[in-house]
């Protein structure tokens, strides 16, 4: 390795497990031979870097064609479409296939790709003198039978099997696994297709250190990798260093850059002379791979590559579906389940009577050995459980340390250490939180299952030096090696995760009708409150005109007799003017409020995404000079409402957002979760500012109620929250308030969501 990459490269002294997941495999600094890579400038296209192997086609090599010109290097032609095809598109972190280029005076043709990254543009050509070994496929024919059987494959586990034959045929290797990843990073082959004299690797298991984090980092974002010849002697970059920025070229999207040594070793020491891997990506997580292996050299060409990556590409988008295939019977068995306990809440008179599991069976018909219910400081058990003091323990770590609603593992030993023992009935949970004011809780409970996992070679086995000096060096033993695993649960299901949400969304409705049922019952205290509303209304308008008669009279005796008054007798004019004014803006906050309440709400279907909108654009001055980032991760919904009055509810809250906030850079985060009737909707309004303690919460939404000094965060006379409020009261809805002092704030509301036939 070059010395000025080479002190970019941690040199480890002890031998560990880390040493291989710090390793720096994304500026190796050099590529293999079969290739030759540029590093250009735009717009010129002058070469800054090249590996040293160029003088297989330029004479007098790297040294005669760094800071040259491309154009004086290659076919006119090929630079010609270069320019005018390729250029122009979008290149970034995305590498585009080429027709074949040829160097000036040299009869081999190269297939190229080029992408940006970085600030450089990178062009690698490639030529295999093997042609015996390379893979020319004809694409479109294969590549549509391909996916017409892929289609046609019912389960997950058949869909993959097929993959990795399909795949094997149409690139020829030896050995194709497809690998799944675990949520521990481990990784299982679940399906394989091979030579039929090769030893099977179906369904052995990998541990996370078999491909380092960020190894699986560059998988994710770059779909395919291919080692032609995995002995091959690395060819290193001249100059070693990128001379704009006097770092080591970023590689992480180059497709012939040097593999790591440490892997590199690890397939020589399973036989493999070549190895091509595609990655699965599903949700913007790696999935999985196909691994490719391969017991001789082996070159695959670009139209090959590219149909590959199609593949690759159209896989991640089925095994999601698949996944989903697999669990649709038992889905819909919970949809069933979760409508009729959705009934039974009606019906019951408490939550934990409509939570009684039935006879055979368990809360909303997910499969577990044992449930239990933490509400109004009580504790309801059924089935297989941990005891009750182990429950609230269960909780109260929930509510310190995990952020989730819905949260589930299949190894709460390990999770919580410290509980290993008291929740021995449990070694998987699935946990739905009620309530962040007080512990309310609902858990789902699995009993461990013993599983037997057949690992590639111990994978707590010692390691030793290689040839590599002070690197980790693969285990040398592939041979099967059983453990016993203890400690896990059957995993929770995604279609499981989702029917315990939903739950919880239907249960939190439950309590919001019950609290509509209450505010009817107390229909005389409306009333009264309607009449204070009036007289408030009144009130406020009336007394504005003799407030504006002292405070016009003031300034006339100010601006008639200022020179014949005392200094004090103009300072006690001025604090007339100041309290008459003060006086002015409480009334018309009254008015407004009072207003609130008499006019009639607007019922048509409004976008709040416009309201947004149009709220920051009233604040936009404010925004500016703050550097208010808001975030609303997905669109907002349709509501049924009056526009003008929930723009001015997200007017308040954002406003609020930016003044009590004491950070460098005021946040807004917006979401919302639709009801599983889909009748109503949650919206949150989460900001990153001074908090409001527990005890002052109810009181922020009483009109002209300011926790802090007049003059303090921007002044103000307390009536934007109260406002607020009003306007979610008169759509229907309730707000609440979540917040953690000097962390953040979040206010809750409910809106009804627009029928498909509003207007």
């Amino acid at each position: 390795m070059a010395e000025p990459i080479a002190k970019f490269m941690s040199q480890e002294t002890t031998v560990n497990l880390a040493n291989c997941d710090r390793e720096p495999i994304h500026i190796p600094g050099s590529i293999q031979p079969h290739a030759i890579l540029m590093v250009l400038t735009e717009p010129d296209l002058v070469v800054q870097q090249i590996t040293n192997n160029v003088a297989s086609a330029i004479s007098g090599g790297a040294a005669s064609c760094l800071n040259r010109p491309l154009s004086e290097l290659v076919e006119s032609r090929d630079l010609d479409y270069l320019r005018r095809k390729v250029l122009p598109r979008e290149l970034d972190e995305a590498p585009h296939y080429l027709p074949g280029m040829r160097f000036m005076g040299h009869a081999t043709e190269f297939e190229a790709i080029v992408h940006r990254y970085q600030g450089a543009l990178i062009l690698e050509l490639e030529h295999w003198p093997h042609d015996e070994t390379a893979v020319h496929e004809e694409i479109y024919g294969s590549l549509k039978a391909t996916l017409s059987q892929l289609d046609r494959m019912p389960t997950l586990e058949s869909f993959c099997q097929k993959a990795a034959e399909q795949v094997k045929e149409f690139t020829g290797f030896d050995r194709v696994m497809v690998y799944r990843f675990a949520e521990d990073d481990s990784g299982h082959v679940i399906a394989e297709a091979r030579r039929s004299d090769l030893e099977s690797y179906l369904g052995l298991h990998y541990p996370a250190a078999d491909i380092p984090r960020q190894a699986r980092e560059l998988f994710k974002r770059s779909q395919l990798r291919l080692n032609p010849d995995v002995r091959y002697q690395p060819v290193p970059l001249v100059p070693a260093l990128r001379p704009d920025t006097h770092q080591p070229l970023d590689m992480s999207f180059c497709i012939t850059r040097s593999m790591s040594p440490i892997h590199a070793e690890y397939l020589q020491n399973m036989g493999v002379h070549a190895s091509m891997s595609i990655s699965i990506v599903v949700n913007d997580r790696l999935w999985g791979l196909f691994a490719c292996h391969h017991y001789s050299p082996r070159y695959v060409s670009h139209g090959t590559r590219m149909a590959c990556e199609f593949l690759a590409h159209t896989l991640s988008l089925q095994v999601a579906g698949k996944e989903a295939a697999d669990q649709h019977t038992y889905a819909e068995a919970l949809h069933r389940e979760h409508h009729a306990l959705v009934a039974e809440l009606n019906a019951a008179p408490s939550l934990p009577e409509a939570l009684r599991c039935p006879p055979e069976g368990m809360i909303g018909g997910i499969q577990a050995t044992g449930a239990a219910l933490l509400f109004n400081h009580q504790v309801q058990l059924y089935g297989i459980t941990p005891d009750e003091a182990s429950i609230r323990k269960l909780a109260a770590r929930l509510g310190n340390e995990v952020e989730e609603a819905v949260w589930s593992t299949d190894r709460l030993g390990e999770r919580f250490p410290d509980l290993a023992e008291s929740c021995a009935a449990a070694s998987g949970t699935l946990s739905v939180r009620l309530s962040k004011q007080a512990e309310a809780y609902l858990f789902w409970f699995r009993q461990e299952e013993t599983q037997t996992v057949n690992w590639a070679g111990e994978p707590a086995k010692a390691v030793t030096l290689g040839p590599h000096g002070d690197r980790l060096t693969p285990r040398k033993s592939f041979a099967l090696w059983q453990e016993t695993v203890k400690g896990r649960s059957r995993p929770w299901l995604t279609c499981e995760y989702d029917a315990a949400r939903q739950l919880r969304q239907s249960i939190l409705e439950h309590f919001v009708r019950h609290t509509e049922q209450l505010v009817r019952l107390n229909a005389d205290l409306q009333e009264r409150n309607s009449q204070l509303d009036s007289f408030a209304y009144v009130a406020s308008h009336d007394l504005k005109e003799p407030l504006r008669g002292i405070r016009n009279y003031s300034q006339f005796l100010m601006e008639d007799f200022g020179d014949d008054l005392a200094e004090e007798a103009k300072g006690y004019t001025r604090t007339v003017m100041r309290l008459a004014d003060r006086m002015e803006m409480l009334l018309d906050s009254l008015l407004h409020y009072s207003r609130l309440s008499r006019q009639e709400i607007q019922n048509t279907a409004v976008d709040l995404n416009e309201c947004v909108a149009d709220a920051l654009e009233f604040l936009v001055s404010r925004v500016q000079e703050s550097g208010l980032r808001i975030t609303i991760p997905r669109p907002l919904p349709i509501v049924q409402g009056d526009s003008d009055r929930l723009c001015e509810l997200f007017t308040n809250l954002i406003s609020n957002a930016i003044k009590y906030n004491d950070k460098p850079v005021p946040e807004v985060l917006v979401t919302f979760e639709t009801s599983a009737d889909g009748t109503t909707c949650e919206l949150q309004v989460r900001d990153n500012g001074i908090g409001i303690a527990p005890e002052h919460r109810n009181i922020v939404f009483q009109i002209f109620k300011r926790l802090h000094g007049r003059n303090e965060y921007g002044g103000g006379i307390g009536a934007g929250l109260t406002i607020v409020r009003k306007i979610v009261e008169r759509h229907g809805g309730n707000i609440w308030i979540d917040s953690v002092s000097g962390v953040s704030t979040t206010f809750s509301f409910t809106l009804p969501v627009a029928s498909p036939h509003a207007p």
